[in-house]
């Protein structure tokens, strides 16, 4: 990865935008999508697409689409010592909650705030064991000394608090350490596609941007879908990788190519699909490992839409997912962005026929 590469990935991830406070994100996406298309347009929940057009006005409409919020928390409550309840904005294992670093934003500051946890001095006693923790029995500390002091800083119920971390890449430069990778992979992925698609003239009328609210219940893609109206729909999503045990009865790994998601809780790969993805990843030598998923992408909201959209999800796996520190391999974006690249170039009208069954 050279240091271009890397100073937007480093860019993205680092930036802070949880669900339903993606407006951070938006802004800095939509300003470095605007050079890269003929046309942007933005749904009603904030979602960002990029339009290049065909000159065939009967060109089919291609859609990729990553999604912009990360998971995050949102105050609940200011006890009256001064620090917060939250709730969870998106998935997370509690147990990687704790003593960590976020960023609390109120209506018109950012403030550093610290997750709780419980000393090992404090369960003494307790044969060393808290028991199970809950994302409800974490507090979140911003410091102050009372609930007063806490409103008279700005804080409120609602108030988004968001993961603060800094991407490295590792020592061998195989691979990074980030948060969100889930999905600023997407967020970049669209942009270096359309930045080596620049003077491509593609078969399809090309859209490409990012949703919203995907990890609290795939919202934005409906609303982006319905407006966009494509004939196939592509989500660029990170998935959690389970490697590190070894091989044995476990999908997703680190340095073996990009997804090929044939089968999750809301989508079987359409089967024409399938053969044409494949297709171009082995005509191209675009290394790619096959992955069944527990978890749903906003492909499975797309399908639903207007009068049904083949959809499926393309990506990487990344370990320790929806935490603060992500592990994922270079080699493995690489490949998803060149896959996605050759399918922007080679779906044309009879592909799309083909696929679709027309």
């Amino acid at each position: 990865m050279n240091e271009k590469d890397f100073l937007r990935v480093k860019k993205y991830t680092e930036i802070q935008g949880t669900s339903g406070f993606e407006h951070q994100v938006r802004d800095m996406f939509k300003a470095d999508l605007t050079p890269l298309v003929d046309e942007v347009k933005q749904d009603g929940l904030g979602g960002v697409f990029g339009i290049k057009h065909a000159q065939d006005i009967n060109a089919p409409k291609i859609m990729f689409a990553a999604h912009m919020d990360e998971v995050g928390f949102i105050v609940t409550n200011i006890t009256p010592m001064g620090l917060f309840n939250v709730a969870a904005v998106g998935g997370w294992n509690p147990y990687v909650v704790s003593s960590q670093r976020f960023t609390l934003f109120t209506r018109h500051d950012s403030m550093p705030v610290v997750s709780s946890s419980v000393s090992p001095h404090l369960l003494r006693g307790n044969s060393g064991v808290n028991g199970t923790p809950k994302v409800d029995d974490i507090l979140f500390d911003a410091g102050f000394t009372s609930a007063e002091e806490a409103h008279a800083f700005g804080v409120r119920p609602g108030d988004f608090i968001v993961p603060e971390v800094a991407t490295v890449m590792t020592a061998n430069k195989k691979r990074v350490i980030s948060k969100a990778w889930d999905n600023r992979f997407g967020m970049v992925t669209v942009l270096d596609t359309l930045d080596a698609l620049k003077d491509v003239q593609t078969p399809n009328t090309l859209i490409m941007g990012a949703d919203v609210q995907e990890e609290v219940g795939l919202r934005g893609a409906h609303g982006a879908v319905n407006m966009l109206n494509p004939d196939i729909f592509f989500a660029i999503d990170s998935s959690a990788a389970d490697d590190i045990n070894g091989k044995t009865n476990h999908q997703g790994h680190l340095g073996e190519g990009t997804l090929l998601r044939v089968f999750d809780p809301g989508v079987v790969m359409p089967l024409r699909l399938k053969e044409f993805v494949l297709d171009i990843a082995e005509s191209n030598n675009i290394p790619f490992q096959y992955f069944v998923s527990k978890g749903g992408t906003d492909a499975s909201a797309a399908q639903l839409q207007a009068h049904g959209v083949p959809s499926v999800a393309l990506g990487v796996a990344s370990r320790y997912i929806h935490t603060h520190q992500t592990m994922w391999s270079i080699r493995d974006f690489e490949a998803a962005k060149e896959l996605v690249k050759q399918l922007a170039v080679n779906l044309d009208k009879s592909a799309v026929d083909t696929i679709i069954g027309r």
